[in-house]
């Protein structure tokens, strides 16, 4: 059970102008559940993502980087659960090859304009006819409004779909931000096990959209531990449609990039922290506050020592406050020796128990 975690009311994800979301039950692996997801973006739409630090990245993150430095505009992302397609060479990358081609078929645009993504079991290989075959259902189902169903249908050991959605105000007007994403095991910084879709349709240059994703991976997906495993299929992308109107936010300078970046960041954080609230048996929601470090690394250094000890984690699990293990745990993270200032000082706050 997630520790303090509800699902997504439908009514609180607000649509993002350029951008239709339709899902289909492909029975990828199990029937009669939602498994494919099929999002199409308006002409225009800018895209960036980070992905997997594991070497043993899975075949969709090899051809979605590959889309991504093509040159053309992205106009569709390609999901599916239930299977990774992962440790499954050749094949695997010839199977999220022919996944884009089927969506550039059926949406009209060229096959790199297509970015896939899976998640599931890894080393089985990835069922293209079934994902093919549930195409025409995911074109059929295409709605702005489809943010809820969108998030229940990449799901898979997630006990609680996630997303969230905000408005901001900018120079020009409103602009909407809303994501989903999906996670509950592997989860270490640098990425977690986790696929995560964020959109706007704020007006973005393509070197500020970089630096809005990479600042919102920092300061949230490359924040959380439940297990202290990374995995070979994590992605998190954020798009920029456009479709709002308004002025180019095209440097850090804008007028409307401060406001912007504090909405990403919001439904970022919002994200993540669910994935650790829904964590793999999890019991608790720890936050970890480092204070009076050398500098913003050395702090995360310690935090993340903290987080990924298993010793840690069972004293937390018992609710017993253990500093002798907290001060351990700190030790292992290699801080310099600084005999002539103040060591980081420690905050921690638990919320909720299940």
């Amino acid at each position: 059970m997630a520790v303090n975690l509800s699902p997504p009311r439908p009514e609180d994800l607000l649509p993002v102008r350029g951008v239709s979301l339709g899902v289909a039950e492909a029975g990828i692996r199990k029937a009669g559940r939602k498994d494919l997801l099929l999002m199409t973006l308006a002409e225009g739409a800018r895209v960036s993502g980070v992905f997997t630090q594991n070497p043993f990245c899975a075949a969709p993150v090899q051809v979605a980087k590959e889309h991504l430095v093509s040159g053309g505009s992205p106009r569709a992302l390609l999901v599916n659960t239930g299977n990774a397609n992962a440790g499954t060479g050749k094949t695997g990358v010839a199977g999220a090859r022919a996944s884009c081609e089927a969506v550039a078929r059926l949406a009209g645009c060229d096959s790199r304009q297509v970015l896939p993504f899976s998640t599931g079991v890894i080393m089985e290989p990835l069922p293209v006819e079934r994902l093919v075959a549930g195409l025409p259902a995911c074109i059929a189902d295409l709605r702005e409004d489809n943010w809820a169903r969108a998030a229940e249908a990449i799901m898979t050991t997630d006990s609680v779909p996630k997303a969230r959605s905000r408005r901001t105000q900018l120079p020009g007007g409103m602009a909407t931000v809303t994501g989903i994403a999906k996670g509950s095991g592997m989860i270490r910084p640098d990425m977690a096990t986790l696929l995560a879709f964020v959109a706007t349709d704020a007006s973005v240059a393509q070197g500020a959209l970089r630096q809005l994703l990479a600042d919102a991976a920092a300061r949230s997906f490359n924040r959380i531990s439940v297990d202290g495993d990374t995995s070979t299929n994590d992605s998190f992308v954020l798009i920029a449609t456009g479709a709002g109107g308004g002025s180019m936010i095209d440097n850090p300078g804008h007028p409307g990039f401060a406001a912007l970046r504090e909405a990403v960041l919001e439904v970022s954080q919002g994200l993540a922290q669910a994935i650790v609230r829904d964590g793999e048996g999890a019991t608790k929601f720890i936050a970890v506050r480092v204070e009076k470090g050398r500098d913003e690394a050395e702090c995360a250094g310690v935090a993340y020592a903290i987080a990924h000890s298993p010793l840690v984690k069972t004293a937390f699990f018992a609710s017993d406050p253990n500093l002798g293990r907290l001060l351990a745990a700190i030790g292992n993270a290699r801080v310099r020796d600084r005999r002539m200032g103040a060591a980081p000082r420690l905050t921690s706050r638990r919320t909720g128990s299940a």
